[in-house]
């Protein structure tokens, strides 16, 4: 449940009409109140005799009769919201949190008569609006000091109370969210995100990899960032600010970020931590990078946290500019999952607090770190079977950093590192099942046709009994996965496998077999990963055959290409004999 308090207003009837309103885009569903200061007070949705200028004349009465000055923004406003996946709460239930969260402000203590007035609007599932006007009955002014911390802190009561996801008090370590300008200006302008995520996660790429102030510099350069550094009188470079290429304002002035403003990590003094204790990079064979990598992330995910708290701080950080270069690196099958854990897991790389950059498994992350960035280009970064001991050791120092923030009562931290965990896991199964399908060889199967009739045609995949298939292929973990959350998933990929042509119950026991299943959460969800790791593999692997298959046969076949085939210019037209024009003397060549 987040509270979260706008800024102060002086038009309560504006704010009211856009509370029950339809919305900028008619997203506000069946506006109605749901509390209010005065359990008597008519809802303007509801009622055929008050208005919504009747309700707000009613908030705003007792700032009229306020002793002294008035405050120029007397309207209060606090939107309260839960995460999608919470459960929807009722009426009755938003409206206790509409009056717990004025008690807790000190809008309208519990049994003060003479507090300030308020409503509650509901217009959709997951948030309410509260409008108060800060003036009390008695003529003076709330006392709404801290107001926002103390709505916090009842929020995490009714997150216990109520069932729903747990939050954390802030801690200084949450990433910088982009406005609700920036996303309406996204939408106008056709692009996938904000420009503030773009720049975040661009920057993040560059800084994990830069050795020094030129290299990051250049780095955001050649990644089409306009960078503009800030100078101080004495030459130094104190700070930085980057900008998209025609991303400007209302006077068309380009939007500057400053990297503070990206991320609490992304300041330049932060960024230079990086590379202010440099790491030397072994050199070693190609074929040999990701076995290297792999080795020094197991060692150093055994040593994380083990020098204590601040150096397990600078521990943590590093591990997730390794995630970060992993996801650049890593072989095209997997690469959205391992961007998407580095994106969990930016939360979980800033631990609250001092953080010290000596520790040996830091050391040890670096080392990995550039040694990916430096060895990509020459060792086919493609190749998913000599990445799969990688990601598991990946799997392991995320795990180890959960433990790690546990410990520490980082819980913020700790829940970040779990979603990394997962989508990593699900990286590893993917590739497991990539890695089958390359080393996967079918079996000759004997031609089920009949004379005089010709080949039999394969039965729709809807209409084979998937649970047989699954019987048949792995029957000790068949009982578990049939009753498994996810067998409907497994069984889609399992229709999809036959789809191709394919036998599902040899590739069900193939991909089975690939790695241990007794460990896994849910044995339904991690072979639904394989199986799409191996229809992947399978697709590229006839795509690229499709690419160099002749495009007819020799003697005149029915072969066709692939790429469209242009009009052919009509022939000429044959002459009688005799009618052929004459021909001058042949060039000389």
């Amino acid at each position: 449940m987040m509270p979260k308090k706008a800024r102060d207003g002086d038009d309560t009837a504006g704010l009211l009409a856009y509370l029950y309103g339809p919305g900028k885009r008619d997203e506000h569903v069946d506006p109605h109140m749901v509390a209010a200061w005065d359990p008597f007070v008519d809802d303007p949705a509801r009622s055929p005799t008050m208005t919504i200028s009747d309700l707000a004349l009613m908030l705003d009465a007792p700032v009229y009769t306020l002793r002294g000055a008035k405050p120029l923004k007397h309207v209060y406003h606090v939107a309260v919201r839960n995460p999608p996946e919470d459960r929807i709460l009722s009426d009755e239930e938003w409206a206790r949190v509409a009056a717990e969260m004025m008690h807790a402000a000190g809008i309208a203590e519990k049994g003060d008569d003479q507090a300030c007035r308020w409503v509650a609007v509901r217009h959709a599932d997951d948030h309410i609006h509260i409008v108060a006007t800060r003036a009390r009955e008695d003529g003076r002014q709330p006392d709404i000091s801290w107001d926002v911390v103390k709505m916090q802190a009842r929020a995490r009561g009714f997150e216990v109370e109520f069932g729903l996801r747990q939050l954390t008090h802030g801690d200084g370590t949450a990433r910088k969210w982009a406005k609700t300008g920036e996303k309406e200006k996204a939408e106008r302008r056709g692009l996938r995100e904000p420009v503030r995520e773009t720049l975040q996660r661009a920057v993040r790429e560059a800084a994990a990899v830069a050795t020094s102030d030129a290299d990051f510099f250049a780095r955001l350069g050649d990644a089409g960032l306009r960078v503009k550094e800030r100078i101080a009188p004495d030459g130094n470079v104190t700070g930085y600010s980057v900008a998209m290429p025609g991303d400007r304002d209302g006077e068309q002035t380009p939007v500057w970020f400053p990297g503070a403003r990206l991320a609490p990590d992304l300041s330049l003094p932060r960024v230079r931590e990086r590379w202010d204790s440099p790491v030397e990079t072994p050199v070693v064979a190609p074929a040999e990078m990701w076995r290297v990598a792999e080795d020094k992330v197991r060692a150093a995910a055994a040593q994380l946290g083990a020098e204590g708290l601040h150096k397990g701080a600078g521990d943590v950080a590093a591990l997730g500019d390794l995630i970060v270069v992993a996801a650049i690196v890593s072989p095209r099958l997997v690469r959205s999952q391992i961007k998407d854990a580095a994106y969990e897991f930016e939360r979980a790389s800033r631990a609250p607090g001092d953080r010290a950059l000596e520790g040996q498994a830091r050391k040890l992350y670096r080392e990995s770190n550039q040694l990916l960035a430096q060895s990509a280009a020459a060792v086919g970064r493609n190749d998913t079977v000599a990445a799969l001991g990688f990601l598991l050791a990946l799997v392991q120092a995320v795990e180890a950093a959960r433990r790690w923030h546990d410990a520490q009562q980082h819980r913020a931290q700790a829940e970040a590192s779990g979603k990394a965990g997962r989508l990593l896991r699900e990286a590893v199964e993917v590739t497991a099942g990539a890695s089958a399908a390359r080393e996967y060889r079918p079996r000759p199967k004997r031609s089920t046709s009949r004379p005089g009739t010709g080949q039999r045609p394969a039965a729709a995949a809807s209409e084979r009994p998937m649970a047989g298939v699954v019987q048949q292929a792995i029957p000790e973990h068949a009982r578990v996965i049939l009753a498994d959350p996810a067998w409907p998933a497994l069984r889609k990929e399992l229709i999809e496998v036959e789809r191709a042509g394919e036998d599902p119950s040899e590739v069900l026991a193939t991909v089975a077999a690939r790695r241990e299943l007794d460990s896994a959460e849910s044995i339904a969800e991690v072979l639904s990963w394989r199986l799409a790791g191996w229809r992947k593999q399978r697709g590229s692997t006839a795509d690229a055959s499709a690419g160099t298959r002749p495009t007819s046969a020799a003697g005149g076949g029915t072969g066709r290409s692939a790429a469209p085939t242009r009009k052919a210019a009509p022939a000429p037209r044959r002459r009688p004999p005799g009618d052929e024009p004459r021909k001058g003397p042949k060039r000389a060549r």
